[in-house]
C-alpha cells in the first residue's frame, strides 16, 4: 500500500508543487487549506505522515499538532518561515518530528520523508529482542509502544527512536551531534536545540521526576547517556 501525506498549506502553489512532486514518487496525497479543514481530514482518514505549516487560517499549525498529537503518533513534519525559531520549538514541544523553513528544496523534503518512512519500515522489521525491559521499563520494539510501571507512554516517532538508541546502548554517551547523526540523519545547521527539546519532552513522558532522571541523564558539557544499571 503507498503511504499516504497530508499536506496542510494555504499557499496554493505550494500545494500543488508538493502533491505533484510526491505523487511522482508513488506516495498518495491529500491536502488541506486551514487547521479547521487538516483536523477533520486527519481524524476522517488514515495518514502516514503529515506536512504541517505552522501559519494557517482558523486554527494554527501548532495547535493543529498539538491536537493531532492526543490521539495519534503519525509522523508529522512542521513547515515554517525563515528565522522564526520560536515556531519551530513550539512545533516541537507540541509533538512534531521534524520541521523545515520555507523555501525548501522539494528534493529535501522527500529526502527527510524517505529518513522518516526508512526508519519506521526498519523498526518494525527488526527481529532481535522483542520487547526490552529495564527496571519499570517496558519497549515493545515490534508495535513500538513503551510502557513505565504498567503505564502506556505516547510517544512520537522520534521520541520512540531516542529511546530504542539509548535502550539498546546503555551507559554509552551521546553528544547532540551524534544524536542529530544518527536519529535525523541529516545536518540540522547547527540548531543543537532540537535535541535537547526531545530529550526534555522524553523525560517529561517517561521519568517521575524529570528534574531528577532515573533513566536519561546528562553528561556535561558532552551530551546524554541512559541508565547502565537495570
Amino acid at each position: 500500500m503507498p503511504k499516504r501525506i497530508l499536506i496542510v498549506d494555504d499557499e496554493p502553489l505550494i500545494v500543488k508543487g508538493l502533491k505533484y512532486s510526491l505523487e511522482q514518487d508513488g506516495y498518495e496525497t491529500d491536502s488541506a487549506a486551514d487547521g479547521e479543514e487538516a483536523v477533520n481530514k486527519f481524524f476522517a482518514g488514515q495518514y502516514d505522515l503529515v506536512l504541517l505549516d505552522v501559519m494557517l487560517p482558523k486554527i494554527d499549525g501548532i495547535e493543529v499538532c498539538q491536537r493531532i498529537r492526543e490521539r495519534s503518533n503519525v509522523s508529522i513534519i512542521m513547515l515554517t518561515a525563515k528565522g522564526d525559531d520560536m515556531d519551530k520549538i513550539l512545533g516541537l514541544e507540541y509533538g512534531a518530528d521534524d520541521y523545515m523553513t520555507k523555501p525548501f528544496n522539494i528534493l529535501e523534503v522527500k529526502a527527510r520523508i524517505r529518513t522518516i518512512f526508512r526508519r519506521t519500515a526498519m523498526m518494525q522489521r527488526e527481529s532481535g529482542q522483542r520487547v526490552i525491559t529495564v527496571r519499570d521499563m517496558q519497549l515493545n520494539v515490534n508495535n513500538r509502544s513503551v510502557t513505565v510501571a504498567g503505564r502506556e507512554v505516547n510517544l512520537t516517532a522520534k521520541e520512540f527512536d531516542l529511546l530504542h538508541l539509548f535502550v539498546t546502548n546503555r551507559g554509552k554517551v551521546f553528544s547532540r551531534e551524534n544524536l542529530l547523526e544518527t536519529i535525523w540523519k541529516y545536518d540540522y545547521l547547527g540548531d543543537l536545540r532540537t535535541v535537547d527539546v526531545h530529550i526534555r519532552r522524553l523525560r517529561e513522558k517517561i521519568e517521575k521526576v524529570p528534574s531528577q532522571p532515573e533513566y536519561i541523564f546528562t553528561k556535561w558539557g558532552v551530551g546524554y547517556y541512559f541508565t547502565d544499571k537495570d
